[in-house]
């Protein structure tokens, strides 16, 4: 009875540090999601003159962001080198997006080929936009969609710091 025992106990001993490591685990790779988008809850100040979002840089350097295209979550890095909002083509199902006419892009991996599509809607934040243009790009791999000037534009944009302020007037 006492071998069976000191089975169960070193049984319970194994189980307790997995689960302290997976635990563990989890809370590392919050902490490091948190480092790579800390802007992934983006909240919205408002007033009788304009509305707002306030960005913090990531560890990378990049604005990287959590916001909406067609109501459905997405990643964002602003991109003020891209002309048009980029869609890697692994989102474009997910996305319900359709391939519009082909094209050629310059990016900055090179040439390539891209299809022009139109969100319904894109969102950062509570600020919404409309009928946005947008290309999908196949073999797009940055982790998220780049945010172009096509959106940038109708924005006022001020960087201070670790923070980039995205205001839109009324």
């Amino acid at each position: 009875m006492a071998h069976s025992t000191k089975k169960l106990g070193m049984m319970f001993t194994v189980g307790a540090w997995v689960l302290g490591f997976l635990i563990m685990a989890l809370g590392f790779s919050k902490i490091l999601d948190q480092r790579n988008n800390p802007n992934q809850s983006v909240s919205t100040l408002q007033n009788d003159e304009f509305q707002e979002v306030v960005l913090t840089r990531s560890q990378s350097g990049h604005y990287i962001f959590d916001g909406e295209i067609n109501r459905r979550k997405v990643t964002f890095l602003v991109d003020t080198g891209a002309t048009t909002t980029a869609i890697p083509g692994k989102l474009q199902r997910s996305l319900g997006l359709e391939a519009g006419p082909k094209t050629r892009v310059s990016t900055a991996n090179g040439v390539t080929t891209a299809y022009l599509t139109r969100l319904d809607q894109l969102a950062i934040g509570e600020i919404e936009l409309f009928d946005v243009n947008a290309s999908i790009i196949e073999g797009m791999d940055v982790g998220g969609v780049l945010l172009g000037m096509n959106v940038l534009k109708h924005f006022e944009l001020v960087q201070r710091g670790n923070q980039l302020i995205i205001r839109q007037y009324r």
